[in-house]
């Protein structure tokens, strides 16, 4: 059988027929929404964590994602970044498929989380904690670190990791912790710490899952003001937080969960007055 087009064909309008699965996916994500979320059902045993719950994030925005307990946040987060696959729906991020792909790839895609509980590893000083989260080392391949020629290379990358690892902990004023084990750091160091790990992938959009639990307000207003200052360099954040203050004030759009969908999305004054969300979640003195 002959591969020839039909007679009469414009051959470029069969190669725009002729898209990867990956490119139609592409081409159907807006601009400016990088992360759609789309009727992702999460189950466990008898229990339906999310139901069918669809939302995107537009880009370099602060986003907030709230709702009471059990609503379906931690899931959602969890089914975005790897840890669980949904049982239905669709994740994509700039078009491409998360569903079905290992946290680190995801991570490796530029789309990365923080913890409600920070997970640093304790018996590391902070300095190492950070040295670790750069992807892609070169010390990483035991031939490139013990041949001397590829040595080389290695030794290179490493200063200029260690000169990147200091600027951002300067950033996030830590420096000054940098010999500490993470293991006696207060909760809203590690918090910082975090955050500041985070940004040594090189990442595009950072989930946050209750960033502010645990920290004193003079560390919580350093926190959001390094988060505005990100944003302004163009990174992308989703945030879940309970306290309202904090999102009514900082998130230019808020998704509000309830019983695993989507109850309501908008701004500050939107979800302020929604009286569905009033009643679920908020209550009257919001």
């Amino acid at each position: 059988m002959s591969d020839a087009a039909p007679e009469g064909t414009d051959p470029e309008e069969l190669a725009a027929t002729d898209d990867s699965p990956a490119e139609k996916a592409a081409q159907e994500t807006p601009p400016g929404l990088p992360l759609r979320v789309e009727g992702v059902v999460k189950r466990f045993g008898g229990i339906t964590a999310l139901d069918g719950a669809s939302f995107s994030v537009e880009e370099g925005s602060i986003t907030g994602l709230i709702g009471p307990n059990g609503a379906g946040k931690s899931t959602m987060f969890n089914c975005i970044t790897g840890v669980h696959e949904p049982d239905a729906g669709t994740i994509r991020f700039h078009g491409e498929e998360l569903v079905g792909k290992e946290p680190y790839q995801i991570a490796q895609m530029g789309l990365v989380r923080t913890f409600q509980i920070a997970r640093e590893l304790e018996e590391m000083t902070v300095l190492e904690n950070m040295m670790l989260a750069p992807k892609n080392q070169l010390g990483e391949s035991v031939w490139r670190s013990v041949t001397p020629g590829a040595r080389q290379g290695v030794v290179q990358q490493e200063e200029e990791l260690r000169e990147a690892v200091w600027e951002t902990l300067e950033f996030f004023e830590i420096d000054h912790l940098a010999e500490e084990y993470a293991g006696t750091l207060s909760g809203g160091q590690r918090k910082l710490l975090e955050m500041a790990r985070a940004l040594m992938t090189d990442p595009e959009m950072v989930l946050l899952d209750e960033p502010l639990a645990g920290v004193n307000p003079t560390l919580e207003d350093k926190l959001l003001e390094r988060i505005h200052e990100l944003r302004e360099q163009g990174y992308t954040f989703l945030l879940v937080e309970h306290d309202m203050e904090v999102i009514m004030n900082n998130c230019e759009h808020i998704i509000v969960m309830h019983q695993g969908n989507v109850l309501a999305e908008g701004d500050a004054d939107a979800i302020r007055n929604n009286d569905q969300v009033i009643e679920a979640y908020l209550g009257e003195d919001i």
